[in-house]
């Protein structure tokens, strides 16, 4: 294991255009449960399934159950950055990471201090009305009781992705791109088994790959390094 380290810190001091993509694992050492393991959000029983719930369907046809279960289980504003979170923002700083992409939707990135971060599913953060298409932010809709609603009347949908919507374009887009041009991709807490997300990788043409995952992926193969620790404990040798 400290050879990889001493591998990783390696790629990260000599590279200069890094670009980060990562999923639930990012936010599991913050305290935010994920999604498929067997302690996550999809294994725990609901009077709906969750996959059921977070559809664009239901949030149309059950809109009080939706947010009954996303106030309760979407809320990240308690939560604060890990130590992940906080180098990658320093990485930036320091110019050698040009992007984040991610598969999260907590918003903690950018509380860690990054700025250039590509959210492939939304974010909690950001909320619309689905009528005049006002925004409001994330104390709004989870301080709320019952279905928050606009002042002109209309309901105000959380702007993240749900079962049965398309991915943000011009997000995707500009993922590929970041992602497409790095010459180091670190790739971290994530199965990479979830498409149309796991197929970026397919875009990356740099020098590194570097995979960090507890578990292996379908992707490992490909990687010049992989880590199968925590990233926590991988970050904090940075």
């Amino acid at each position: 294991m400290n050879e990889k380290i001493e591998k990783f810190k390696e790629i990260i001091y000599k590279s200069n255009n890094i670009v980060f993509f990562g999923g639930a694992g990012v936010s599991t050492e913050s305290g935010i449960p994920d999604f498929r393991s067997k302690d996550g959000l999809y294994n725990q029983k609901y009077k709906f399934p969750p996959e059921e719930i977070l559809s664009h369907h239901f949030f149309y046809t059950n809109t009080e159950e939706f947010f009954k279960f996303y106030k309760d289980k979407m809320n990240s504003l308690k939560f604060k950055p890990n130590i992940t979170h906080l180098k990658l923002a320093r990485l930036e700083k320091e110019g050698k990471l040009k992007a984040i992409v991610t598969q999260n939707i907590d918003g903690l990135h950018q509380k860690a201090g990054s700025k250039t971060v590509y959210e492939l599913h939304g974010s909690v953060m950001r909320n619309y009305c689905v009528k005049c298409h006002k925004f409001y932010d994330a104390n709004f809709v989870f301080n709320s009781k019952g279905v928050p609603h606009c002042e002109c009347g209309g309901i105000v949908k959380p702007d993240v992705v749900l079962y049965e919507e398309p991915l943000d374009e011009e997000i995707y887009t500009n993922s590929i791109k970041a992602i497409s041009s790095c010459d180091t991709l670190i790739i971290g807490g994530t199965s990479l088994t979830v498409y149309p997300a796991s197929g970026l990788v397919r875009y990356f043409n740099g020098k590194n790959l570097i995979l960090i995952n507890k578990s292996i992926t379908p992707f490992d193969n490909m990687a010049n390094l992989v880590i199968n620790e925590s990233l926590g404990k991988v970050f904090s040798y940075l």
